[in-house]
């Protein structure tokens, strides 16, 4: 299956075949991570969609089982499939993934859910506090699991900057910073606020971009 080298070029297919199953429920496709900002890599990234539908429709995700597995063969995630009222009802409690979306998306078809959401500061810290704590947690345990082999390390690490700009995302917003659309930027934005090295996480973008060659174990 050749690769997306443009997310845009899929547009109007997967707008097609998702208009064709679900109709005038379908209210949004939303493109967001990634795929949406200046970090994607043809071949390598996920593609990731948000499928709005409506209240009744929703209870019908069966329809869409083929049409997900298709485009899962051409490195589109399984999409998101929401509300609004979901939607509204989240923000509460994930306020950081949807802070995320909001800071890089494509409207691709309908309504812009995303546009007026807003946050409240004190349940976005709280997230970042505890996904924080959590992350460091799993990264030691994860580390262990590695056993020390370097392709082990290579994907931990790979997966973990992902989650870490994340939540950098968080703490810009609760900084009152404007949040810059790169992951690089958004690690130099933060060392800039506060006291981390930024040159480590810098590191760890370069070895999930494979920028830098890890010597293989022995």
């Amino acid at each position: 299956m050749a690769k997306i080298d443009k997310p845009e070029k899929i547009f109007p297919d997967i707008t097609g075949d998702y208009s064709k199953i679900y109709g005038d429920a379908l209210l949004s496709v939303i493109l967001y991570g990634s795929a949406a900002g200046g970090d994607y890599r043809p071949g390598k990234s996920d593609l990731n969609f948000m499928i709005v539908l409506s209240e009744e429709a929703i209870d019908h995700l069966d329809k869409a089982i083929e049409t997900v597995s298709r485009w899962r063969k051409r490195n589109v995630a399984t999409p998101l499939f929401m509300t609004k009222s979901y939607i509204a009802s989240s923000l509460d409690s994930y306020p950081l993934e949807f802070l995320n979306m909001q800071e890089g998306y494509v409207l691709v078809y309908g309504e812009d859910v995303l546009k007026e959401i807003s946050f409240e500061p004190r349940h976005l810290r709280l997230q970042c506090e505890r996904e924080i704590k959590g992350k460091l947690l799993l990264l030691r345990e994860r580390f262990l699991d590695t056993e020390g082999k370097t392709r082990m390390i290579k994907e931990l690490t790979g997966e973990s900057i992902t989650t870490f700009v994340s939540i950098f995302r968080g703490l810009l917003y609760l900084k009152g910073v404007k949040i810059p659309s790169s992951r690089r930027e958004i690690v130099e934005a933060l060392a800039r606020e506060i006291p981390i090295d930024g040159n480590v996480f810098m590191d760890c973008l370069d070895i999930k971009e494979e920028k830098i060659c890890i010597h293989r174990d022995k």
